[in-house]
């Protein structure tokens, strides 16, 4: 079993700046990649961004783009989500994801922690 436990998020007023923190942890640990997603209210889960564990290869949602920097630490088995330039309509519960199993999709979900860009 893998456990996620996402940290750092909160209220921000727009052009501010915030870093979500990811921590992995279980009997053994593997991940293929991480990734973020997020969920607006009224609005289906999107996918934000990823990060190949091995490789540090990295993709992004064009909204995104060019302002959220994902990154990790494979001896902290953590991955980060560094966020600038918000915007009100990035507000949403951000969540981390992970892929351990062979195959298409993420196998482990965190709880999500709370994203609020103020106008």
């Amino acid at each position: 079993q893998v456990q996620l436990v996402e940290s750092g998020g909160g209220l921000v007023q727009a052009g501010g700046s915030l870093r979500l923190s990811c921590a992995a942890s279980g009997r053994t640990f593997s991940s293929r990649a991480m990734g973020w997603f997020r969920q607006a209210p009224g609005k289906e889960r999107e996918f934000v961004a990823a990060i190949s564990w091995s490789s540090g290869s990295t993709s992004y949602a064009d909204s995104v783009k060019g302002r959220f920097t994902i990154s990790r630490d494979n001896a902290r088995n953590t991955v980060y989500l560094q966020m600038n330039s918000l915007k009100p309509e990035d507000t949403a519960v951000y969540y981390c994801a992970a892929v351990v199993k062979p195959g298409p999709g993420y196998d482990y979900w965190g709880q999500g922690t709370q994203v609020t860009v103020s106008a």
